[in-house]
């Protein structure tokens, strides 16, 4: 299912809203008296369309901020449009937005290379790319680039935390790597790298890349098993992770599975690939899951799903990309808040840069939301899970 402009207007549009007591001013892009004007980037087709729902998801977000009176009085307007994970189609298309639709800023564009190829044209506009669907470092530079940011865990961070577990508790084990071959799985493994130190050349006694265009991921897996290691970390997306967890299976390969964030769901990975190969799969979190029934009567998983209900009926409850986006929402609300009176891009930055006390429900215990001007990795303390057969269950939340 795909959003038009049309489609998504028509979402949006709601009874007239009382305006601000402090007038926008005109030079503004993106904002009126009454509106808010969003733009956002998604692989509604492509190799990667399974994240469309991410965008619906975000649609639907607005559409509840909208009916209960907006942001300070102004309707958000959310322009999601296909990329087809395709960076130069997300040139062409992040262009439009800014410079023909006139958004106020680009809200959580999907994925790394997609991003990457936006990133020095919205810094040079000076358009704020705010929390970015990628965790690779370079969201991390502000004095390179001020104006980009991401929402999600940093991917060098999360697999340095998986080196520094695996020399705790398995000091001598033999470690293979599968990667998808560009930045994000090479921030993975770096990442790695960097965690095991000094031991990372002895301890890592196997790498193999694919492409994402790859059909399987069968021919790495196997090269992989043949080197005996007995952990196994898998820095690929939801398709090669499915792929190579049921390859474990077929070969009878149990190595401890370490499994990046972005692929660590139990209804759209592990259930896929098989619930048995997969038990005892570690992996990171930064979201309450929905699955878990022990937060049935939690208040704010009562709202999420009450929210899913009323205005995204067909979308899966327990997806963790809708959880996200619901997530991202509130962060993005929540910046525009503070922004109060004076909305404008600079000012959206400085509140996004400066970043503290804020109750974002939906974030998993224990996960602290914080930036700084010199540091803009927003999620501090992210939690370890381990697959059980089931769920995702909490280990530790390693401070850093």
């Amino acid at each position: 299912m795909r959003f038009s402009r049309h489609a998504a207007s028509m979402l949006f549009a709601t009874l007239s809203l009382t305006a601000p007591s402090i007038a926008q001013t005109p030079d503004t892009p993106g904002v009126t008296a009454t509106e808010i004007k969003l733009g956002q980037t998604v692989p509604l087709s492509g190799p990667v369309s399974a994240y469309a729902t991410f965008s619906r998801a975000s649609l639907a977000y607005f559409a509840m901020v909208n009916d209960r009176g907006g942001i300070n009085g102004r309707k958000v307007t959310l322009i999601s449009i296909d990329d087809g994970f395709s960076p130069p189609k997300a040139v062409e298309q992040t262009r439009r937005l800014v410079e023909s639709d006139g958004v106020f800023a680009i809200f959580a564009p999907v994925g790394s290379a997609p991003s990457a190829a936006t990133q020095k044209y919205l810094n040079t506009r000076k358009v704020p790319q705010m929390l970015i669907q990628s965790g690779l470092a370079r969201w991390n530079n502000p004095k390179a680039f001020p104006w980009s940011m991401s929402g999600l865990p940093n991917y060098e961070v999360e697999a340095a935390t998986y080196g520094k577990y695996i020399l705790e508790h398995m000091p001598r084990a033999r470690i293979a790597v599968l990667y998808q071959s560009d930045d994000f799985g090479l921030g993975y493994l770096n990442g790695l790298k960097a965690g095991l130190g000094g031991r990372a050349a002895d301890m890592i006694v196997s790498t193999q890349s694919f492409q994402l265009s790859d059909p399987t991921v069968d021919s790495q897996t196997l090269t992989l098993a043949a080197s005996e290691a007995d952990v196994l970390l898998i820095a690929a997306t939801t398709k090669q992770t499915v792929q190579a967890i049921k390859k474990l299976g077929e070969i009878n390969w149990h190595p401890q599975l370490f499994v990046s964030f972005v692929a660590s769901s139990p209804e759209r990975t592990y259930s896929l690939a098989g619930n048995e190969t997969a038990e005892g799969a570690i992996s990171m979190t930064i979201f309450k899951d929905p699955a878990d029934p022990e937060l049935a009567n939690d208040a704010e998983m009562k709202a999420y799903f009450a929210f899913m209900d009323k205005y995204y009926p067909s979308g899966d409850r327990n997806e963790g990309l809708n959880v996200a986006a619901y997530v991202e929402g509130e962060i993005m609300s929540e910046l525009l808040r503070r922004c109060d009176a004076d909305l404008s891009r600079e000012n959206l930055l400085k509140q996004a840069s400066n970043f503290s006390d804020a109750a974002i429900p939906m974030i998993s215990k224990g996960v602290v939301l914080r930036t700084e001007p010199d540091n803009y990795d927003l999620f501090r303390n992210p939690q370890l899970i381990r697959f059980d057969g089931k769920l995702n269950r909490a280990i530790s939340g390693p401070d850093r």
